[in-house]
């Protein structure tokens, strides 16, 4: 069976089931075994000259580790690639945390601030209602790209090795890849692998996104808003999301108490988004998971 076929099953699977609490409260999830062990390499590793290169060498040591399970359970057979496949996506559990905020924010502010900051890193303590809903719905596009789409395309590539050392590489890049005294030099390998392998994926991204919610000139808008982002590939999905909803994303923001005053995405669209606007980010997610799906299923079928 084609990569594309088994990666049209494992969509269908993550998108039925999700991440389902009665098992991954038992056993560790895969992620979670990966940043287990990108945590034990940094507390190792992550001292004395020259940590660049030990980052380096620490990462391309993990990344023969998983790949090489991850080659290994694929010899099993066709079944557990759709499985391993599926629990390495992450689209339901994406939409449905994201409509967890819309919900907890229509109660309160207060219930939208702890629930949102379950998948934001930035302050969220002094946050309004329209701060909320814009810091869900980036989020909703950011993890699209790099949650679904990136790990599919590099099923599609490599299959189970391919979709397993990218979610190495992202695990790694968001536990040290920042720039920090600490992680600078150590992480910046996995920071720069990350960038490289989201390139394509946050293209694709924006492109589906904009393609199932097309505005007039809409790709201008996010060819042109996209370099805004400080990300080489976030600022795609996100502008691609700003636009598809026409509301204005990213602008100042707080990060340990200091607040950056980032410029906004689609600028001119609405500044005040609200839990109406978190619902339709995730609608959109959803098409443009169906036309992930739809795209693997022609390839399956061409080839």
């Amino acid at each position: 069976m084609s990569f594309a076929a088994l990666l049209c099953f494992a969509l269908i699977l993550d998108a039925v089931l999700g991440e389902p609490d009665e098992v991954w409260s038992r056993i560790p999830h895969p992620a979670v075994l990966m940043g287990r062990a990108v945590g034990w390499v940094d507390r190792k590793m992550n001292h004395g000259k020259g940590r660049i290169v030990t980052g380096a060498v620490a990462l391309g040591g993990l990344i023969v580790v998983v790949g090489g399970i991850a080659w290994g359970l694929a010899q099993i057979g066709w079944l557990v690639e759709i499985v391993v496949a599926a629990v390495l996506l992450a689209h339901r559990s994406l939409v449905d945390h994201v409509r967890d905020v819309a919900d907890a924010l229509v109660e309160s502010t207060e219930g939208g601030r702890r629930v949102v900051a379950k998948i934001v890193g930035r302050d969220t303590a002094t946050m309004d209602d329209e701060d909320i809903a814009r810091a869900a719905i980036e989020s909703a596009a950011e993890n699209f790209a790099d949650g679904v789409v990136a790990p599919a395309f590099w099923f599609l590539i490599a299959g189970l090795p391919g979709i397993a050392i990218y979610k190495l590489v992202n695990t790694a890049d968001s536990m040290i890849g920042y720039r920090t005294p600490r992680h600078e030099a150590f992480g910046k390998a996995a920071a720069r692998l990350d960038d490289l392998l989201n390139w394509v994926p946050a293209r694709i991204t924006a492109v589906l996104i904009f393609a199932l919610n097309h505005r007039p000139r809409g790709w201008a808008l996010i060819r042109q808003d996209a370099p805004l982002h400080r990300s080489p590939n976030a600022g795609w999905p996100e502008a691609a999301m700003a636009v598809s909803l026409d509301v204005a994303l990213a602008g100042p923001r707080s990060y340990e108490g200091e607040v950056r005053d980032y410029p906004f995405v689609n600028a001119p669209g609405d500044r005040d988004p609200s839990a109406n606007d978190i619902d339709r980010a995730v609608s959109v997610l959803w098409r443009a998971w169906t036309g992930l799906l739809v795209l693997s299923f022609i390839i399956a079928v061409v080839w």
